[in-house]
């Protein structure tokens, strides 16, 4: 699964610089996750950085976008290709 960013955010900026994968960016209200971009941090680190970081805990799993743990990889592979590219 991606992450999502509930309503709970503070706009604190810590969570957009963690991302490896450039998935958060500023919303109109508060900070929002790509699930296009996001692996969970899957192929970088462990755990997701950004959920580590957040001060609110507002960054849970997102139920809409259902990835196994290969499809996060897969993601990352192909994200780092075109970055690559």
């Amino acid at each position: 699964m991606a992450l999502m960013i509930t309503d709970e955010c503070i706009n604190c900026d810590v969570c957009e610089s963690e991302c490896p994968n450039e998935a958060i960016s500023s919303g109109e209200e508060y900070y929002v996750i790509d699930p296009k971009k996001c692996t969970e941090c899957v192929g970088h680190f462990d755990k997701p950085q950004c959920q580590i970081v957040c001060p609110v805990d507002c960054i849970p799993l997102n139920p809409d976008v259902v990835e196994t743990r290969e499809q996060l990889q897969a993601k990352y592979e192909v994200l780092m290709a075109q970055k690559s590219a």
